[in-house]
């Protein structure tokens, strides 16, 4: 079966094909199919932002589509970045920038419990709408460490490890985005395809 990743995030599109492909899955980002849509996030939450993406890509497809919500939610600045986290630090910042500004609204701080969150909707070929949810608590650490992973990996640890620092299978096993994958797996494996 064919699956299309509603998002333009190459990181993603690596983790779901990684992920699906050796369940038997064809996965394509909505690039590869040719489909281009400017998508406002405008849920308040990361179920709400992930349908509205997987809405837009279903819409010219028809065909199965995936699109995920994500983003660190830090409890001594009342869960920010939260939804915004792809925008923390402006529409242009890399991910370099996002984790400085989060280092420096952090500097001081002793409480640095954080935990990463990501819906994942999927919309069948013929409509029907499912969220998944996973959540992966951690704590955000003082600088930067391995190079490995996207966005705020270098700074968030489980355990010992920074989600920087972790193979791929790693944090398949632990992430938000594995934990949600998982269930959409197990969905999806009941599913007549």
């Amino acid at each position: 079966m064919e699956i299309i990743i509603a998002t333009g995030n190459a990181g993603k599109v690596r983790e779901f094909k990684r992920m699906l492909e050796p369940l038997g899955y064809t996965v394509f980002s909505q690039k590869e199919k040719g489909i281009s849509v400017d998508v406002e996030e405008t849920g308040g939450t990361f179920a709400e932002n992930a349908l509205i993406k997987a809405r837009a890509v279903w819409e010219q497809a028809h065909t199965a589509v995936i699109a995920d919500d994500s983003g660190l939610c830090v409890d001594a600045l009342d869960g920010r970045p939260g939804v915004y986290s792809a925008r923390y630090a402006g529409e242009d910042a890399t991910d370099a920038d996002r984790n400085r500004k989060l280092l420096a609204e952090l500097e001081g701080v002793e409480n640095r419990s954080a935990h990463f969150t990501c819906a994942i909707a999927y919309i069948s070929p013929d409509g029907k709408e499912r969220v998944f949810e996973g959540i992966c608590p951690g704590k955000i650490g003082f600088e930067p460490k391995g190079s490995d992973g996207f966005g705020y990996d270098p700074l968030f640890y489980w355990e010992d490890k920074t989600f920087g620092e972790m193979s791929a299978e790693e944090k398949d096993a632990v992430s938000h985005r594995g934990r949600a994958n998982r269930m959409l797996e197990a969905y999806l494996s009941r599913r007549d395809r």
